[in-house]
């Protein structure tokens, strides 16, 4: 009699050892244990020597609805499948609908059910004009944190945020236990660079890191965390492309404070004197891709522990919406869903750094950055069995060959890949065989994290 639905055997890669010649046993969707040696009896068994068994990722930053009619949940979660990714947790910042209330989370929710192929959660996020007064209904509603912007890309759907309103915010997000996530960019300085670059005539790939100096994203890190400490609400740095940025964090975390921050996958992989040079608007990113020096800094970071996630930022554009010569006219951000995990294998292997660093920042600490790790996070027995294996086979990434992806175009297309994804498991059941995703829309459900008791004292 088999003893198990689903066994896999492999190197077993957890946040704190790996397992080699282990397995994970599932049963009912959940991981029951995870073991080494002679594989148990199970209904379904696959021993994959030589494959990686990694928990499934949990992408803490995708952006499936910033364009209308073009990538959707529909495409966004195929590609999360097709990575290895069984979790997205979506931007509020939504062309439409600003997800601003409890109506607007119930909006999205409806919207993205009956199209996930993976798990999603929601970032919340308030409308300048209302100020705080939602905050409560979307943690009733089930967002897991909530994001807001030191910039403004746009008054309605990415607003600027004053200090003032960003303190009072905080305040009242700080009784909830959810985090605040801030885009760090400094909305005075950088429209002050942005003239500069303007007034000088540059309008080639340089025009995008000089209208966004280093000094424009640390001050907004500043006041991002100083509002944290003062007001005592975990501060969240949604993506930071400088080490100094990273020393700032730590400092406060020395310091007691609650201060964490993410890195995206584009960050350790791209650099500004050869990707975008080379790219252009396709590499056009806020904040920007740094000099390669900058990049081995994070790397560095990375390995000392300094990094609390690793995201991907993801958004599709539309082609015509990246390739403008005039570099600040093109939309800012890129695709990578379906690439973060072996990209992140890549660079920490070629760097010396233990992959369980790969299970630590994209699985175990966004489950618990997110308050969803009773279920997400971890191969860990009563939790969700989402599972990601890697294989060693050399490929050169074509984000249009996969047919995974809603756009052809990838910041990322060309690179060589030592390990790929050969299989995503969501729950327990196959969601990508590495060649197909067969998770079905509606396959994913909204995840939301457990109730935070607030004490009333007395």
């Amino acid at each position: 009699m088999a003893d198990f639905d689903l066994v896999v055997k492999g190197t077993v890669v957890l946040a704190d050892r790996i397992v080699d010649g282990g397995h994970v046993a599932v049963r009912d969707g959940k991981v029951v244990h995870v073991g080494q040696g002679a594989m148990p009896a199970a209904k379904e068994r696959h021993d994959l020597s030589g494959a990686l068994i990694l928990p499934g990722a949990i992408d803490a930053q995708v952006h499936s609805l910033s364009q209308k009619n073009q990538e959707d949940f529909i495409w966004s979660t195929r590609s999360a499948a097709a990575g290895g990714v069984t979790t997205i947790v979506d931007m509020p910042y939504d062309e439409g609908n600003l997800v601003c209330s409890a109506e607007a989370v119930k909006i999205k929710v409806d919207h993205a059910s009956p199209q996930a192929r993976v798990d999603f959660a929601l970032y919340g996020t308030v409308d300048p004009e209302e100020g705080p007064a939602r905050i409560g209904e979307m943690v009733e509603a089930g967002v897991a944190a909530f994001k807001f912007s030191t910039f403004g890309t746009d008054p309605k759907r990415f607003p600027r945020i004053p200090a003032a309103l960003l303190e009072d915010c905080f305040r009242a997000i700080a009784p909830t236990g959810l985090t605040a996530g801030v885009h760090n960019e400094d909305d005075e300085a950088v429209r002050a660079a942005i003239a500069k670059v303007k007034a000088a005539g540059i309008t080639d790939y340089r025009a995008h890191g000089l209208s966004r100096p280093p000094l424009t994203e640390l001050l907004a890190s500043n006041q991002i965390y100083e509002t944290g400490a003062q007001t005592g609400c975990p501060a969240h740095v949604v993506h930071c492309s400088l080490g100094r940025g990273y020393e700032i964090a730590s400092a406060y975390r020395v310091q007691g404070f609650r201060a964490t921050i993410e890195c995206c996958i584009h960050y350790l992989t791209l650099d500004e004197e050869n990707d975008v040079a080379r790219l252009g608007g396709k590499a056009k990113i806020n904040p920007p891709i740094r000099p390669r020096a900058e990049v081995e800094k994070l790397w560095r970071h990375v390995a000392e522990g300094n990094v609390t996630l690793v995201s991907t930022d993801h958004v599709s554009w539309s082609e015509d919406r990246k390739t403008n010569p005039d570099m600040l006219a093109n939309a800012s951000g890129v695709p990578g869903l379906e690439v973060m995990v072996p990209l992140f294998v890549k660079g920490a292997l070629e760097r010396g750094i233990p992959l369980t660093r790969a299970a630590e920042l994209m699985a175990l600490n966004p489950a618990r950055h997110f308050r969803l790790d009773h279920a997400k996070g971890a191969l860990e027995a009563g939790k969700d069995a989402d599972i990601t294996v890697l294989t060693p086979e050399p490929c050169t990434y074509d984000a249009a060959a996969s047919g995974n992806n809603v756009v052809g175009w990838s910041p990322y297309n060309g690179i060589r890949l030592p390990w790929r994804v050969s299989g995503t498991y969501l729950r327990g059941r196959l969601a990508f065989d590495g060649t197909n995703v067969l998770a079905e829309p509606g396959t994913g459900a909204f995840v939301r994290p457990l109730p935070t008791l607030v004490s009333t004292g007395g």
